[in-house]
């Protein structure tokens, strides 16, 4: 277990700054992040003065997603591995996605699997030129999780998010808006600037206003989170315990096409 924090987060007239600090890793989703994703979470909603987030990362890439290289030693233990990370992960989520004001994303490099469900359930996301978005669960042999039920079909529809997932889609910035998974595309190195002036604009806004605003939105959804969420993680702990899973797992750490066998 890492000493250094995988996620760091500042508060500074009612705006908080939650940065993905692992960035050498390309900021995996690992015990570490889901750890300390859902403690800055809940103390955010202590915050007596929070009114809005701006969720950033540090380095190349927003996030890769689950670490592959922690699921291969464990390959064979997969399921209670996902039970663990998930019961920090997704109570971490509902808290951040729950929050009554307003969560910017800036979202540069690849963002992946969970990432890519992370930056979904958020209120704006501004995505750099270059950004990647992508969900490879099922070229893993996997089911998906971290909220991306919900959040991919919210932002996309059913049908649209659902074609995402199963087909391990890698979509451009430009595609990615189209399909609504982002709000507002810019130059490269213009993004951290713009994210900040947009999560700026809302601690400067009318912070009971926007919490209800999210409040109704999220109850005109279909889906409940809760339940939906503790669905995909059980899920994903059967489906990672598969034949099928395991190859690959296997087959990314041996850098080779998976061969399934349904089972």
């Amino acid at each position: 277990m890492s000493t250094a924090p995988a996620i760091r987060h500042d508060v500074q007239d009612g705006l908080a700054i939650v940065t993905l600090a692992q960035p050498a890793r390309g900021n995996p989703f690992d015990e570490d992040f889901t750890r300390d994703f859902k403690r800055v979470f809940g103390e955010l909603w202590d915050h007596k003065h929070l009114r809005a987030v701006l969720l950033r990362a540090e380095g190349a890439n927003f996030s890769v997603g689950g670490d592959i290289k922690k699921f291969y030693p464990e390959k064979d233990d997969l399921g209670p591995l996902v039970r663990r990370w998930t019961a920090d992960l997704h109570m971490g989520l509902q808290r951040a996605w729950k929050l009554p004001v307003p969560i910017v994303t800036a979202v540069q490099g690849f963002a992946m699997g969970g990432g890519a469900a992370l930056l979904a359930g958020c209120d704006i996301v501004v995505a750099g030129q270059s950004t990647r978005i992508g969900s490879a669960f099922a070229q893993l042999g996997f089911s998906c999780d971290s909220g991306s039920t919900v959040t991919l079909t919210a932002r996309m529809g059913p049908a649209r998010a659902r074609r995402f997932v199963l087909l391990a889609e890698v979509l451009g910035a430009e595609d990615a808006q189209q399909a609504g998974l982002v709000d507002k595309v810019v130059a490269d190195d213009k993004l951290q600037d713009e994210a900040l002036a947009i999560a700026t604009q809302f601690a400067q806004g009318p912070t009971l206003a926007y919490g209800e605003i999210k409040r109704l939105f999220a109850r005109a959804g279909a889906a409940h989170m809760e339940s939906q969420l503790e669905d995909e993680a059980l899920t994903l702990a059967r489906i990672a315990a598969t034949a099928d899973a395991q190859e690959g797992v296997t087959a990314m750490a041996e850098r080779r096409k998976p061969v399934f066998r349904g089972r």
